[in-house]
C-alpha cells in the first residue's frame, strides 16, 4: 500500500534551475536553486516575455467595479503605503482560502453590499484545512534524515469511506524521516523527550538522525460554520480590515484523526520504534487553506463556475485553493497548480466571448 511521493526538484540542470546536490534545506529555501518554486519557474518565464510587471510588497485593498457590474481594476498600496489604482479588463485572484474571501468581502459596494461575487452568500464559508496529527518515534538505525530533498512514502489504504468505520471519507498516511539538527532540537524539546541538564547532549545524540514519523493527512469536510469573515476592529498596517477565522475540528474529523493515529502507532511499533508520541491538534501549514470560494454550476451554492469565473462578475476569476469543494486527504499544491493552469487555458480560449 506504500509508494514514494513526487518531489519537485531537478536531478540535472533544467531551464534555469540547478541540479539538486542534497543540501537538505528544502523547507527553508534552496540556495542551490534546484527547488521548483514559483520564483524560479513561472515568474522568470513570465517576466522574460515582457508582458508581466511584478510589484512586490503591494497590498490590494479593494477590487473596483464599473456601472455595468464588471470588475474595473484594483485599489492597492505600494511598499511606502501610497495608494494607487490599477485599471484592468480582467481581474484574477490567487490569494488562497483566507486572502481571497477577505479581499472579496472588503470589496463590498452599493451594488454588491455583501461583498463582491457573493450573491450566494458562500464567500468565506466552508473553510477547510488539513488536520494533520504527526506520530513520531525513534529507531536504533542511523538515518540520513537531514540529507537530500524531503521525500516520503504514501499510503491511501484508509483514504476512501468505509461503512465499517465511524466516520466518512478518510486519510493518507505519510511516512517520513527526521530532519536536521535545529529541527530535531525543537521537536525533542517540544515533545518532552529532550531533557535539560546533564543528559541533554547524550539524549540529543541518541535522537538526531534516528527519528521517523507518520503524518495523518485528514480529509476535512466542507462545513459552513467554518468560515472567514472580516474583523472590523483589527486592521493591518494600511487600515484594511483583517480576516477573522472561525474553525472547529468536526466530530467526523476527530474520529478520523484518532483512527489514523492508532494505525500510525501500530506501524512505528512494527518498525521497532520507541519513544512514540503524537501531536494531535496540528493543522497543516498556512498553505492548506481551502474551500471559501467554491466552484460549482449552481450560482446559489457556489462562487465561481466550473472554469473559475465568478457567477456575478463575468471578468473576475479565482485560481487558488479557495475554489475547492472538498479538501482531500492530500497536499493540495499540485491540484491548485493544475486548476490554475486549466482556468488560464479557459480564459485564453474564451477571450472572444468572455464578456457575453
Amino acid at each position: 500500500h506504500w509508494w514514494p511521493c513526487d518531489s519537485a526538484v531537478a536531478s540535472t540542470d533544467y531551464e534555469g534551475r540547478a541540479r539538486c546536490i542534497n543540501l537538505g534545506l528544502c523547507v527553508s529555501g534552496c540556495s542551490q536553486g534546484a527547488k521548483a518554486s514559483t520564483d524560479i519557474t513561472y515568474w522568470p518565464l513570465a517576466l522574460r516575455s515582457g508582458n508581466v510587471e511584478l510589484r512586490p510588497r503591494s497590498r490590494v485593498r479593494k477590487i473596483t467595479t464599473d456601472r455595468n457590474g464588471m470588475a474595473s481594476g484594483a485599489i492597492y498600496y505600494d511598499r511606502d503605503g501610497k495608494e494607487h489604482f490599477q485599471a484592468a479588463e480582467i481581474v484574477i485572484l490567487a490569494c488562497n482560502g483566507v486572502g481571497t474571501p477577505r479581499l472579496l468581502l472588503n470589496s463590498a459596494s452599493a451594488r454588491f453590499p455583501d461583498g463582491l461575487a457573493n450573491s450566494s452568500g458562500m464567500v468565506g464559508k466552508n473553510l477547510m484545512m488539513h488536520p494533520w496529527p504527526i506520530v513520531s518515534g525513534y529507531v536504533e538505525q542511523k538515518l540520513d534524515g537531514s540529507r537530500g530533498p524531503i521525500t516520503c512514502q504514501w499510503s491511501k489504504q484508509f483514504y476512501e469511506t468505509d461503512p465499517k468505520r465511524d466516520f466518512v471519507r478518510g486519510y493518507t498516511l505519510q511516512f517520513g524521516r527526521g530532519t536536521g539538527p535545529a529541527n530535531q532540537a525543537i521537536v525533542g524539546a517540544a515533545s518532552g523527550h529532550l531533557p535539560w541538564g546533564a543528559d541533554h547532549h547524550r539524549v540529543y545524540r541518541e535522537m538526531l538522525d534516528h527519528r521517523v514519523n507518520i503524518g495523518v493527512a485528514c480529509d476535512d469536510l466542507p462545513e459552513e460554520h467554518n468560515r472567514v469573515t472580516l474583523d472590523h476592529e483589527l486592521k493591518d498596517s494600511n487600515g484594511i480590515p483583517a480576516p477573522k477565522i472561525d474553525y472547529t475540528i468536526s466530530e467526523n474529523t476527530r474520529r478520523m484523526m484518532e483512527h489514523g493515529i492508532a494505525r500510525a502507532e501500530e506501524i512505528l511499533r512494527a518498525a521497532g520504534a520507541t519513544r512514540i508520541y503524537c501531536s494531535r491538534t496540528a493543522l497543516n501549514y498556512p498553505g492548506h487553506l481551502l474551500g471559501t470560494a467554491r466552484m460549482g454550476r449552481d450560482p446559489a451554492r457556489s462562487v465561481v463556475n466550473e472554469w473559475g469565473r465568478s457567477h456575478d462578475v463575468k471578468n473576475l476569476f479565482i485560481v487558488d485553493g479557495s475554489v475547492f469543494v472538498t479538501g482531500g486527504g492530500v497536499n493540495p499544491t499540485s491540484t491548485i497548480q493544475a486548476v490554475a493552469l486549466y482556468i488560464a487555458d479557459q480564459i485564453k480560449s474564451r477571450l472572444a466571448t468572455l464578456f457575453d
